[in-house]
């Protein structure tokens, strides 16, 4: 209870604007950048000097977007390039990585931000998943995969656990993920409550950071996934009309989900063997996840119920044909 009621009122967020070190010489990447946490999330970034790619799927929105933060003060600003990617078509997914690496032959974090939440009942993606199962877990698995060469060209030179991939979960994995983390028949055959879909999807996002740290981690590569807060960003426009209403006392500025995205990113606390960790708002490790869900993450063979490989072999399937 104690962790949770943490989630809602956190402790202050102690990697800020305030204090982040110059990032000029890096590059970072951020999907869903244009609005909402990414918008202020790039902005720290542009403005600490780093290289930042808005990635989306409307470039009106980007170019406005970047339009918005270069109108800002900022004594040694970096730069700002869009970045045309649509999570929820993976036939899109591999051009923008072509696009990418193009223009770029390093990658210092990734942040795995954009994300769709209780869309209409019914919703799929180009290719027939459920919406946010698409958005949210394959187009972004993908995305990371194909981004990992630059990754770990990047990490041959880097300190190790600077190059990071930051995925985005939620509070609804404590709260209301099912046991042992996902239904993996609902995959297939997704229920009509919302809810549970985008629970799946964010626990997945989990799963699939654990995994990607088992994967590269020896390489130097960080990955964690990271609950953002319960913050007043775009992401509530497709629930209830009443929702925003019976959530607002506990919702906060969208700046602040950037911290917590921030300190995944970018804080030196965190060590090569925090990989697959998962992160609490504004930025600290989770102290005691549900024991079900640590459990999903390990091997039938080490005493788990080995859910997530299952889940981690579901998105391998779907995508493996876009590669």
């Amino acid at each position: 209870m104690g962790v949770t009621f943490s989630q809602f009122f956190p402790p202050p967020a102690t990697l800020t604007e305030a204090n982040l070190p110059n990032q000029k010489g890096k590059v970072f990447l951020v999907t869903g950048g244009a609005s909402g946490v990414g918008l202020e999330l790039c902005t720290i970034l542009y403005q600490a000097g780093g290289k930042v790619y808005l990635a989306g799927r409307s470039e009106a929105n980007a170019q406005s977007a970047i339009s918005k933060i270069k109108a800002l003060p900022a004594t040694s600003p970096g730069e700002l390039v869009f970045l045309m990617l649509s999570l929820h078509d993976l036939t899109t997914i591999k051009p923008a990585v072509e696009a990418f690496t193009a223009l770029e032959s390093r990658l210092d974090v990734l942040f795995n931000n954009a994300g769709v939440s209780l869309p209409p009942r019914g919703s799929v993606s180009v290719q027939g998943h459920e919406l946010q199962i698409a958005t949210n877990c394959l187009g972004h698995y993908l995305f990371t995969q194909l981004l990992l060469p630059t990754l770990l060209s990047t990490a041959k030179t880097a300190t190790p656990a600077s190059v990071r991939v930051v995925w985005t979960s939620s509070v609804v994995v404590d709260l209301s993920a099912p046991k042992c983390g996902i239904d993996i028949p609902s995959l297939t055959n997704p229920p009509p409550a919302q809810d549970k879909n985008y629970a799946n999807s964010k626990t997945g996002n989990w799963f699939l950071a654990s995994a990607l740290a088992a994967q590269v981690g020896s390489k130097g590569i960080l990955s964690v996934t990271q609950n953002p807060g319960n913050l007043k960003t775009p992401l509530l426009r497709n629930g209830p009309w009443y929702l925003p209403y019976l959530t607002l006392p506990l919702l906060y500025d969208a700046k602040m989900g950037a911290y917590t995205e921030l300190w995944s990113g970018l804080s030196q606390e965190l060590s090569i063997e925090d990989g697959g960790k998962y992160i609490l708002p504004w930025g600290r490790l989770h102290p005691s996840p549900r024991p079900d869900l640590l459990a999903a993450l390990k091997p039938e063979e080490e005493g788990g119920t080995g859910i997530a490989a299952l889940f981690m072999d579901y998105c391998e399937k779907q995508t493996a044909e876009f590669r």
